[in-house]
């Protein structure tokens, strides 16, 4: 009888050690895709574009076919973007244009890559590449979504870089200017006023061709 009582104990002991080791050392549990958007939106809305970077891409990877996904694709590149990651942000907005090119957010997706380049822009003394690209896919979004709210945006935004660009083509004819190099300035001012015009540097820029042809002709003038 002591046998069995102690057998009894024995067996219990051992049900309740396991259910501690399930309770304790078992895995949690996967959240849901709603749990994973919410969490994710929650995060986003608070500043925490890490934790939101996390839930969105669980969501995506874990739940492709979920209602949610698509979502979830878009709310990840924004909060690669609100973490300035600019590049990572740029090829979530693409991926997304490319799974979901009918999507009514592609106008928006769109205005996300311009502005990745955007937020990227240097300084008029610079390389303007990014000013380049993000002038490009603004005014892709014009031609494809004429109108559509974001292209009005990206109409502004388009005015920026088409700035920038005079602005820097104007830098480089003064520094190849004060360097004596004034065919290769007046090329660059010539090449101003035919693809930049009406942007605020029109008439210094016909001051200085002035200036070039007239050194020029100075140089061809024998002594």
């Amino acid at each position: 009888m002591v046998y069995r009582v102690k057998r009894f104990i024995l067996i219990q002991l051992v049900i309740v050690l396991c259910a501690g080791c399930s309770w304790f050392g078992g895995k949690k549990p996967e959240k849901s895709p709603e749990e994973l958007m919410s969490g994710g939106l929650s995060a986003f809305d608070d500043g925490d574009y890490t934790e939101a970077v996390e839930s969105f891409q669980k969501l995506k990877d874990r739940y492709p076919y979920s209602k949610l996904a698509i979502g979830a694709e878009l709310k990840l590149a924004d909060a690669l973007f609100k973490k300035k990651e600019f590049e990572e942000a740029l090829e979530a907005y693409r991926e997304f244009e490319t799974l979901h090119p009918k999507n009514k957010s592609i106008p928006y997706a769109i205005y996300q890559q311009g502005m990745c380049y955007f937020l990227r822009m240097n300084s008029i003394d610079r390389d303007q590449t990014s000013t380049r690209k993000a002038l490009g896919e603004f005014e892709r979004l014009r031609r494809e979504f004429p109108t559509d709210p974001f292209s009005l945006q990206a109409q502004r935004k388009i005015r920026e870089c088409l700035i920038n660009l005079a602005e820097y083509e104007f830098y480089v004819g003064h520094f190849y200017f004060q360097a004596g190099h004034y065919l290769a300035a007046l090329r660059r001012f010539e090449y101003l006023i035919t693809h930049y015009p009406d942007l605020g540097q029109y008439g210094k820029t016909l001051i200085y061709i002035a200036k070039c042809k007239e050194k020029l002709a100075e140089q061809e003038t024998p002594h």
